[in-house]
């Protein structure tokens, strides 16, 4: 880092998903502070160590090469007994912590009470959950009791009863005893590890504090050097001298190699232990100016005068720096008192160098006033400066709306951006309020032309906005203050419909939820009026026509359901009914019918839209809207009915990523069956059995819709975007944009068009194409591969079975993989819309190639009617429902009916390893062959209870997990499809075993959240 010493923040220990996806962090430096980098990538952030599920509790590990004397030795035995390992969630995203499952150590510091010291980054300032192991593999519940508002340290509470086959006792705390020199042992949670003894010295006593980026960070305090090269999970471990007593608190430490790390002095800690012991509140003063050690020369530089020099080396003989103000809070107490560059000379008459005495000082004097003498340039200057209550701007609640959430704007955000400390901070930027930017970090305006300058306003201004409304919404980023971002934002109310304050409980350790404002119920739509673009400068007045019949379709997934990467999606539907308000669009913008359709026409009328039909191979759905509510030229596409040819001339019609309607003439290359590869990490829909189209233009590739149009006006093809699979090297998704015939959706078009619901019948394999070469080898007569080349003169192929589809009920299977299919009911089957004609009979005649034997069979066909996801449940953080149809075509046995789909960070599912892909066979020991039988057994377990799951991999790989149920903050919840509810879906909630209809207790609300993961399910 240029020779910077860039720290990495408290090696708590994450699992590795938790960065999945995620880009190289641009951090900026603050007046030159140690800081990330642009364009570096963030090698030194939290190190992040691989974590064994299974973790090996089983050893003590010294650093090599330290052997230890019998003084040491007998100091370490009387430490690890009060070390203990820490297993936590922090279980939403608050303030600068995003939501995460890690581990991390702590150490017993009131035996009799319960109290165990840790890192704040580890206790968090959001909700926190979790768990402490003692040396002997005891485990206790443990809650937190106190976060500081600056300073690397928490303190949590456990039951000392609790603890049955050791003797508990505590470290005292030492911070006197911290010496430059003093050999020290860090001990505690070391990279997994049950416990790790890692030998130092101490070699600095006042560095500055390590900056970590745009995370948390420890300021106004001076941090201790030492060189142990601790790793991931050692945050908040003692660090103790030879007498066994713990001198500092192990908070973070460098990642590039260099073998530092950084300790924070425990006088802070001990007065905040002592006040919490009393029954005191943990009085915390602040006048909103962050300070820096700064040495003598560089406070010359400034201005420090040679007679205040001498008096404070004089008064002060081992001190080497000075106190000098680096950033100063608009707004706040300090702000036009205090300038950044002042050197500290007095407080309240007395001359001051160190932090701990500046921190006493405001500590004591909080809703008071303090006097600063100060140097300005070699001027002295003296000002009286306000105390500020510390507690006060350090949120402490925040609330849930339209799936975001927001509290007012944090001191340790404000600080690192030297801003204001005021402001109402989106801590989760999802559901309604997902803005351009994945990033969070956003500082919200206005809501519907009202200002918010706090969360209390906020609160009144969303409580009169109607459900589905569409509102103005401003904001800024706090890394691009000079810009004021506009958008217009769907208000959604019907998913989620309970606004929700969650507020911090010290005396429980957890949030306490509180409904503020039942939804307000939608306004009734009205018709509009619209007119569409005219194209200029066209020469193909029949290309250009198709304006009128292209919608724009936004769909927002508000649960994430069958292995969907995405919760949005945007993509142009072509209007094949005007009269019927008939919209065609991709399975990629449009995967499942849990979901808000937003339907624009001409770029003026906004309808809401629902889903009529999902094709269970095509890659195709067909919603529909009220053409009611529309009062504009609206035109239904002229569909062909004839398939399109490899050479034919066409225009092409499509969008590009800026939603700007491109057209060129150009050129059919080929007609292909398409052959998505599937994606093994997390089953998705994809397209198969149908052929697709490209054509001889650049434009194809950058266009997610359109059409192909012929010279008379009439659509040959929907050009569609197919959803493909995960890149393992980069992490994203692949889409392909590729064409689909019109004949193919003819049927179900006429289906619908007549009132009827489409049935369709079909096979359960997926086909692939082979060449002649390929046939004569699989047993194919020379007779039939003569036929073939006089059947399909363009293309001289046959098609086998690639892969059979799990059929319930149906193992055996009528095809099995390496078959050949010569015909279906006497029609030789060389084409892939010759395949549709599965979808219409109960039965086929079919004549294949077996292993070189040509034989009849009758094929049964399934219906595709129950194909889609109609029941899913979340438990423990984890999506469930029965596999769903991508999971079929890719396994050869269904090991259970309930199917992990996605998971949430900082959930039980994500601690305890529950993952997607996962099947559950039994709970407690009881099968749970459907989702029936598993709501059954999970429902019963009290809270904040252990039982057992046995599951099953998608490798068919058997193993165990025991769980912790957590119902505060994950409460059981089940959506089922009902076509008479609202929005297509209901909603029951469980609590204490029992069914609640509507919403009921929500915890955490991931109902449209993107706390999802993204190791294979991704986010946009």
């Amino acid at each position: 880092m240029n020779g910077t010493a860039t720290a990495a923040r408290g090696k708590r220990k994450q699992y590795p998903e938790d960065e999945a996806d995620r880009p190289p962090k641009q951090h900026r430096a603050i007046n030159g502070k140690e800081s990330l980098e642009d364009n570096t990538p963030d090698t030194s952030s939290i190190r992040e160590e691989e974590m064994e599920l299974d973790l090996d509790m089983d050893e003590t590990r010294v650093v090599p090469g330290l052997a230890d004397t019998a003084e040491w030795q007998a100091a370490i035995e009387k430490v690890v007994r009060n070390v203990v390992s820490i297993r936590f969630c922090q279980t939403c995203a608050f303030d600068t912590d995003p939501a995460l499952t890690s581990e991390a150590t702590g150490f017993v510091v009131d035996a009799e009470r319960g109290y165990i010291m840790t890192n704040r980054h580890v206790v968090g300032s959001g909700p926190f959950w979790g768990y402490c192991i003692f040396d002997n593999h005891e485990e206790v519940d443990a809650y937190p009791v106190y976060r500081d508002p600056v300073h690397d340290f928490g303190i949590l509470r456990f039951d000392p009863k609790a603890i049955k086959y050791m003797p508990v006792s505590a470290l005292a705390l030492r911070p006197d005893l911290a010496k430059v020199g003093a050999e020290i042992r860090v001990v505690g949670n070391d990279a997994g590890e049950k416990l790790s003894i890692l030998s130092g010295v101490i070699s600095r006593l006042d560095r500055n504090a390590p900056e970590y980026g745009d995370g948390y960070c420890d300021f106004n305090t001076n941090y201790i050097q030492a060189a142990a090269a601790a790793s991931g999970g050692s945050s908040g471990s003692p660090v103790v001298n030879i007498d066994g007593y713990a001198v500092a608190l192990q908070a973070g430490g460098r990642s590039d190699g260099a073998a530092t790390d950084y300790f924070l002095p425990l006088d802070r800690p001990l007065r905040a232990l002592r006040c919490i012991q009393e029954g005191k509140p943990v009085t915390r003063g602040t006048i909103q100016c962050q300070w820096m050690i700064k040495p003598f020369d560089e406070c010359r530089r400034l201005g420090l005068t040679p007679q205040w020099e001498s008096a404070i080396r004089q008064n002060f003989p081992k001190e080497t720096g000075m106190l000098v103000a680096e950033i100063v809070l608009p707004e706040g107490p300090s702000d036009t008192k205090i300038e950044e560059g002042d050197v500290l000379i007095k407080v309240n008459g007395e001359l001051l160098t160190q932090f701990i005495r500046l921190d006493d000082i405001l500590d004591s004097s909080v809703g008071g006033k303090v006097q600063l003498t100060l140097q300005r340039g070699g001027d002295d200057i003296e000002v009286e400066v306000e105390v500020g209550d510390l507690h006060k701007i350090t949120p402490n609640r925040f609330v849930s709306v339209s799936g975001a959430s927001f509290h007012d704007l944090s001191y340790q955000q404000a600080r690192l951006y030297a801003v204001a400390c005021k402001g109402v901070f989106v801590c989760e930027a999802s559901g309604s309020f997902r803005f351009e930017s994945t990033d969070n970090g956003w500082i919200i305006q206005t809501v519907d032309h009202k200002k918010t300058p706090d969360l209390d306003t906020f609160i009144e201004i969303m409580k009169t906005i109607p459900d589905r409304s569409r509102v103005v919404v401003t904001y800024k980023h706090l890394r691009d203050l000079h810009t004021l971002n506009t958008s217009i934002l769907y208000i959604d109310r019907h998913w989620a419909s309970k606004m929700r304050l969650a507020v911090r409980n010290d005396e429980t350790g957890l949030w306490d939820f509180t409904d503020l404002a039942e939804a307000i119920p939608p306004i009734p739509p009205v018709r509009r009026s619209a007119s569409f673009i005219q194209l200029e400068n066209t020469q193909h007045p029949a290309a250009a026509d198709i304006v009128r019949s292209f919608v724009r379709v936004l769909c927002h997934m508000p649960v994430k359901l069958d292995g969907f990467p995405r919760n949005r999606k945007w993509g142009m539907g072509v209007v094949i009914d005007a009269e019927k308000g008939l919209v065609v669009i991709s399975r990629a913008i449009v995967p499942y019918d849990l979901c808000d359709i937003s339907i624009t026409i001409a770029d003026s009328i906004i309808v809401e839209g629902k889903v009529v039909f999902l094709h269970p191979l095509q890659n195709y759905a067909i919603i529909k809207y009220d053409p009611s509510l529309v009062d504009a030229p609206v035109q239904s596409a002229k569909l062909s009915t004839e398939h399109v040819t490899q050479g034919a001339s066409t225009y092409f019609v499509g969008f590009n990523q800026n939603m700007r309607i491109v057209i060129a003439q150009t050129t059919i290359t080929d007609i292909t069956a398409v052959a998505i590869p599937a994606n093994s990490g997390a089953p998705r829909y994809r397209a198969v059995n149908v052929d697709a189209i490209t054509v001889d233009t650049s434009l194809s590739g950058q266009c997610g819709s359109g059409v192909l149009v012929g010279e008379d006006g009439t659509v040959q093809a929907l050009w569609l975007t197919y959803l493909g699979e995960r890149s393992s090297a980069t992490q994203k998704d692949t889409d392909y944009h590729l064409g689909l015939a019109t004949p193919t959706l003819l049927p179900v078009i006429k289906t619908i068009q007549r009132g009827e619901k489409p049935n369709l019948r079909m096979l359960g394999v997926e086909f692939n194409a082979i060449q002649m070469s390929q046939a004569r080898i699989m047993g194919v007569s020379e007779e039939w591969i003569k036929r073939v080349a006089e059947d399909n003169p363009a293309r001289h192929q046959l098609f086998m079975i690639r892969k059979r589809t799990f059929e319930r009920g149906d193992e055996t299977g009528a095809l099995l993989e390496g078959d050949v299919i010569l015909t279906f009911n006497g029609k030789i089957i060389t084409r892939v819309s010759e395949l549709d004609v599965m979808y219409d009979h109960e039965v086929l005649d079919a004549v294949i190639v077996r292993d070189c034997v040509e034989m009849s069979i009758k094929l049964p066909t399934v219906s595709a009617e129950n194909l889609e996801t109609d029941r899913a449940i979340s438990f423990c953080g984890a999506i469930l429902h029965r596999p769903h149809h991508a999971v079929r075509q890719q396994i050869s046995k269904l090991h259970s009916e309930v199917y992990v789909s996605a998971r949430t960070r900082g959930s039980p599912a994500y601690q305890y390893g529950l993952a997607p892909t996962n099947f559950i066979t039994h709970v407690n020991g009881k099968p749970t062959p459907d989702l029936s039988s598993f709501l059954t057994a999970v429902v019963g377990i009290p809270d904040n209870t252990y039982f057992r799951l046995k599951a099953m991999t998608f490798d068919d790989v058997p193993w165990v997990v025991t769980m912790k149920k957590n119902d505060h903050y994950f409460p059981t919840t089940e959506w089922i499809k009902d076509d008479s509810a609202p929005d297509g879906w209901r909603r029951v909630t469980y609590e204490k075993g029992k069914a609640v209809q509507g919403e009921g207790h929500d915890g955490i609300n991931l109902i449209s959240g993107d706390n999802f993961e993204d190791d294979g399910m991704g986010v946009v």
